[in-house]
């Protein structure tokens, strides 16, 4: 039997579910369980995997309702995601407050640097969105001026600075509350053919 993820009930059960294996996957990554106890909870995720693996749908397609749902960094149904939420501020731009967990560190006690690079490229295009443009990242420079803190708040800001034919740039950073910048990006973004320049 599919899912239907359309559906208002299913919707909230499949975000729960999400929840549920994100503190899950922390737990994995902080257990002091002996071998005995990780058997057998291996045993019990393998017969809990196969049960969802029996109800699998189709991928979803660019467009289908809810199909941001698996997205790497907003997928509100993504365990691995943060995810961030997005704000749009009244001059606009894009904003998200993040605080990341365990599961996205690179050297120890501090964010991956793709972890940052996922959260600013996904930030960027949104900007470049809400700018009534679209497009897909061609390029990303990242500049890493400190270290990101797990489990600290950070804010991460994008904004569109300006377009050329099928071409758009936008800048971005995640800080600290207090204005302090740790990470800096542009990206530069092509519409494709299959698109029109402006929404």
């Amino acid at each position: 039997m599919s899912i239907d993820v359309t559906s208002e009930a299913t919707h909230a059960a499949l975000l729960a579910l999400a929840a549920q294996t994100r503190e899950l996957m922390d737990a994995v990554l902080a257990t002091g369980a002996d071998d005995d106890e990780l058997a057998a909870v291996t045993e019990e995720l393998r017969a809990i995997t196969a049960r969802l693996d029996a109800a699998r749908r189709p991928p979803v397609e660019f467009g289908e309702p809810r199909w941001l749902l698996g997205n790497a960094a907003v997928g509100a149904a993504n365990p691995f995601a943060p995810p961030i939420e997005v704000e749009y501020p009244p001059g606009g731009g894009v904003r998200a407050e993040q605080v990341f967990r365990p599961l996205h560190e690179g050297p120890p006690g501090l964010v991956h640097g793709g972890v940052s690079a996922m959260v600013l490229d996904h930030l960027l295009g949104t900007a470049v969105g809400v700018a009534g443009r679209v497009g897909l990242t061609a390029s990303l420079t990242m500049s890493y001026r400190a270290p990101v803190p797990l489990g600290v708040l950070v804010v991460a800001t994008a904004e569109y600075t300006r377009s050329e034919g099928r071409k758009s740039w936008a800048e971005g950073r995640i800080a600290l509350p207090d204005g302090t910048v740790l990470v800096e990006a542009t990206g530069l973004f092509i519409t494709p053919g299959w698109l029109p320049q402006e929404a």
